[in-house]
């Protein structure tokens, strides 16, 4: 058993890392100010690769494992949040599906584009009826003479400002929940799409995300795997886009350290500074044990994504306990750097509120403990 990177997944992290400092840290807070998607950070992130990571080469991809993968959205994440989750939600529920489960056509159309970044993804699955609950679709598509005629409304949909394509879930057969959910392949300059800003979110603010209205015609080539079986494969994409939340949440949780450790080096309190207090030491303790045990989880879940054809446990896990040890990472941080840390527009501020998504967006922690429990208790 060996616990830490090989050699070539610890050259592509440095190279990621760089790109990380360089491009993407300088970009992070007025992407929060201003809330607006970070198209020229996406582009550049697309120039080395990194909309494509673990897509095969033969497809314009790295072909690179999922471990490489995690590892790169934790470095991009430290840096901002935002451009990392945007990269999980491209990546994991639109590019990693459409490899997994398109048809040739399907590939030569979009896949090509999707990995070279001159097309960016969305994945419509949540409803206002659907969340946690996403068997409960209520966007219907009924058969057509040409296809299906698809009618609904989809909400919190990441990277939709600037989407070409999105995966939209839609019921195609009535009275059966997952059973009779079918997904489609729709371009998004597709007549009968109306897409509507989101009111301002608190955290990971300018992921461009949009509620989209439907009334369109699809035809049974943009079918994404077969009929009736679509709830199956956003609950496979959902493995492989909790892995990223899970080294999302690492890489705010590590910021949050780093920036609370260079502050109590430096602030100082009856004459020392207070990183010299045990009550600063311990905290910077705990934090730092609990996200190393989440990194450890997130690179099983990682391993277990090339691997396995179920990995729902190990992804379950680790994106429950990334996102709980960064938010507490981020609460200690806080309270380490007290009203340094508390004014609006400081790092540790930005970082308190996007931390939090990590807890909710692609299943939320009640969620996830469900999920564990359930196979659990499968073969008890």
């Amino acid at each position: 058993m060996v616990l830490e990177p090989t050699e070539p997944q610890k050259a592509f992290l440095a190279e990621v890392t760089r790109f990380a400092q360089d491009v993407v840290a300088p970009r992070a807070a007025s992407i929060d100010e201003s809330g607006a998607y970070p198209i020229d950070v996406m582009r550049q992130a697309a120039a080395r690769g990194l909309l494509g990571i673990t897509i095969p080469q033969a497809w314009g991809g790295l072909g690179l494992d999922y471990v490489s993968y995690a590892l790169a959205i934790e470095a991009i994440s430290r840096a901002s949040s935002t451009v990392g989750v945007s990269l999980v939600v491209h990546h994991s529920l639109v590019a990693d599906i459409l490899a997994h489960a398109g048809r040739t056509a399907q590939k030569d159309q979009w896949l090509r584009r999707l990995a070279s970044g001159e097309a960016i993804g969305a994945f419509a699955l949540s409803e206002p009826a659907a969340g946690t609950d996403a068997a409960n679709q209520q966007t219907r598509a009924e058969r057509t003479a040409r296809g299906y005629r698809m009618t609904g409304r989809k909400v919190w949909v990441a990277n939709a400002d600037a989407a070409s394509v999105a995966i939209v879930f839609a019921c195609t057969r009535a009275g059966v929940r997952g059973q009779g959910v079918t997904a489609f392949l729709v371009p998004m300059d597709t007549p009968g799409i109306s897409r509507t800003a989101r009111a301002d979110s608190l955290g990971v603010r300018g992921l461009g995300c949009m509620d989209l209205d439907f009334d369109v015609e699809v035809s049974d080539d943009q079918v994404l795997g077969s009929v009736d079986q679509g709830f199956r494969l956003a609950m496979w994409a959902l493995q492989g886009g909790r892995v990223g939340v899970a080294a999302q949440a690492l890489g705010i949780g590590e910021a949050a350290i780093a920036e609370a450790i260079a502050f109590a080096k430096v602030r100082e309190t009856f004459g020392q500074p207070i990183a010299r207090y045990e009550a600063i030491q311990w905290m910077l303790a705990d934090v730092a044990t609990e996200l190393e045990a989440a990194r450890m989880l997130t690179w099983k879940a990682a391993d277990a994504k090339d691997r396995q054809e179920r990995s729902r446990a190990e992804s379950s896990m680790a994106k429950l306990a990334a996102s709980e040890a960064a938010h507490r990472a981020t609460d200690r941080a806080m309270q380490i750097m007290a009203s340094e840390g508390y004014r609006r527009g400081s790092t540790i501020e930005r970082l308190f509120r996007d931390v939090r998504a990590t807890e909710i967006y692609q299943g939320t922690s009640e969620a996830q403990r469900l999920i564990i429990a359930q196979e659990l208790l499968a073969d008890a």
